[in-house]
């Protein structure tokens, strides 16, 4: 089935709506204790229960609109409904702390087995955005990998030594930042490697 078009408005607001929800809910909730059917549970594991149906609901949604989801977003939802889920169940916080270090390390293996079968497996998921050749695909790809690597490492080192506050703050807008300013810092490589839509389309025909 053919990818439907959504407005980027609509697609920002599903991708990180979620995500502002937990950031503004721990915020609101951080210093309380709640009690739930008996038990006590932090505003950081509240926040969380908040955002696992959130990000569920968001990818469906998605996907009724689309038509498609990619690989990254099914590997995050499973992640989440696995990790989130423990850190509500065994009211513990540490599990969805860990979440972002397995989904890199994740990311950093899949992209790692492909290079080594001489393969650009991110190609699969940037390439209609970013027409590039084959060589420029491999070099991202290995630069990807470090990046996920090093944001794993990042993301052991704050949850494991600052405050909920800090890692949270890192989780909203650190994580997004760095991968931000990282896409940016490739232009010289786009530029070197790139492929021009209309010959790719020439190339299709």
């Amino acid at each position: 089935m053919a990818e439907k078009k959504i407005s980027p408005w609509v697609k920002a607001a599903l991708d990180w709506g979620p995500l502002i929800v937990f950031f503004v809910a721990f915020n609101r909730l951080k210093d309380g204790t709640y009690a739930i059917l008996g038990t006590d549970y932090s505003g950081f594991v509240v926040a969380t229960a908040l955002f696992i149906p959130l990000i569920a609901a968001s990818t469906l949604i998605l996907w009724a609109l689309t038509r498609k989801i990619s690989a990254m977003q099914i590997a995050t939802l499973v992640l989440v409904l696995i990790f989130g889920g423990l850190s509500v169940w065994l009211n513990d916080p540490t599990f969805f702390k860990m979440k972002p270090t397995i989904i890199y390390l994740l990311f950093a293996g899949i992209l790692g087995a492909g290079l080594i079968r001489g393969k650009a497996w991110l190609q699969l998921v940037m390439n209609e955005a970013i027409p590039m050749a084959h060589e420029g695909w491999m070099i991202l790809t290995k630069r990807f990998v470090g990046l996920f690597l090093a944001l794993a490492v990042a993301n052991e080192i704050v949850w494991r030594t600052m405050s909920d506050e800090i890692w949270v703050d890192f989780k909203t807008f650190g994580l997004p930042i760095i991968l931000i300013v990282f896409i940016m810092s490739q232009t010289k490589l786009f530029e070197r490697h790139g492929i021009e839509k209309e010959e790719g389309d020439e190339a299709e025909k």
